[in-house]
């Protein structure tokens, strides 16, 4: 009869909670597959979950329609000026972040951090936020396309070229389906890896990336086209990683000695050549091992290693894990713990409060949601 009772309680506790609310700021020029990339996700989870775990709000200054990059219109819900009370605000950025960053984005998002919101961004958004001086000394991430002009206008945010970055009571996603990534993982932190699972595979998302993972910046794009001869050597490491070229071929090829080759590297890349072609090569192979069935061994030969336990020496060394634990399932490894995230549990707000926000369309996609045959299908830990 006791443990009745306490069931009974802690779901009248459940029923009571108020979900956590996001608000995001649409800067003009916004990617409009990074905002879903976001919203999607949270979505799904209120949808598996059978209860509104998440709502969020898009925000204009003016409350005034916004264009995406790609030229479609979208009307916000609210403008800033409204009080609404906000778990996460997260800035939406696209195409020439400088330009749509305004001086009414900077001083609503400080409001919003003196009042201890969660500040994260896509895409460019990591732009508005180190221009509120809101990022300094923490781990960002952004579109590599403005990796070099961020660090030029704000050196003192450590900026990182991984997929999305998590510290503290930051968030910062780069652009394209990154955020889809970013925000699965904070959904299972927060709610478990079942429901971050099933919203994956909602999505016929095959793999979710994790914080460590990497965009693809384009060489060209970091070294102009000022350096040639380094980008024809790089070229022809990636097109040789089963089978590496030594050293010194790859400078006969190219025209320059074995010393000018190695200066080349330490001067633009900050590594030697040989430590650059074995980072393609673990690359490929943490590519392999997470998207194909190929063994550990199949791998390893793939990728140019001559035995299995050299291979997984190397492996462990560069990525902190042995191969055989790539394997794991959603968020199997962690860089940081979960007490090290700090994320906020829901919180309890006054009916005043809640009479003074617009209706989310959270609350319209869940009931929409009601009827389909995966509502409610996923148990919350």
């Amino acid at each position: 009869m006791a443990s009745s009772k306490a069931v009974n309680a802690t779901s009248a506790a459940d029923r009571a909670v108020v979900p956590q609310t996001l608000g995001f700021l649409l800067l003009d020029n916004f990617t409009l597959i990074s905002l879903a990339s976001a919203i999607e996700p949270l979505r799904m989870a209120n949808q598996l979950a059978g209860r509104e775990l998440y709502r969020w709000y898009t925000l204009t200054p003016n409350g005034e329609p916004v264009r995406a990059s790609d030229g479609l219109q979208i009307t916000p819900d609210a403008a800033t000026n409204i009080p609404l009370t906000l778990d996460w605000v997260v800035v939406c950025g696209g195409v020439g972040p400088q330009r749509s960053v305004t001086r009414e984005h900077i001083g609503w998002l400080q409001a919003q951090a003196r009042l201890s919101r969660r500040l994260g961004s896509v895409c460019t958004g990591s732009w508005a936020l180190a221009r509120a001086g809101l990022l300094d000394g923490y781990e960002t991430s952004i579109h590599w396309e403005c990796l070099a002009a961020m660090q030029e206008a704000f050196p003192r945010v450590p900026l990182t070229t991984r997929l999305f970055s998590i510290d503290r009571d930051r968030f910062t996603a780069s652009g394209g389906t990154a955020p889809l990534d970013m925000m699965l993982n904070l959904i299972g932190r927060d709610h478990g890896r079942e429901l971050a699972a099933g919203i994956s595979e909602m999505f016929i998302y095959d793999r979710v990336r994790g914080e460590q993972d990497q965009q693809r910046v384009p060489l060209k794009h970091v070294l102009g086209t000022t350096q040639p001869k380094l980008l024809e050597i790089v070229a022809l490491m990636e097109a040789n990683l089963e089978e590496p070229i030594g050293l010194d071929e790859l400078a006969t090829y190219v025209d320059v000695s074995r010393r000018q080759l190695e200066r080349l590297f330490q001067k633009y890349l900050n590594c030697s050549p040989s430590r650059y072609y074995l980072k393609l090569r673990l690359t490929r192979a943490r590519q392999l091992l997470k998207q194909t069935p190929m063994s550990i061994i199949e791998v390893a030969s793939a990728c140019g290693f001559v035995s299995t336990p050299h291979f997984s020496k190397c492996y462990r060394e560069y990525f902190g894990i042995p191969p055989r634990d790539e394997r794991g399932g959603i968020a199997s490894r962690q860089a940081r713990s979960d007490g090290e995230l700090m994320m906020p549990r829901f919180t309890r707000r006054t009916l005043s409060e809640s009479v003074a926000e617009p209706m989310s369309s959270a609350v319209v996609a869940l009931n929409q949601a009601q009827g389909e045959p995966t509502y409610a299908s996923v148990p919350l830990r």
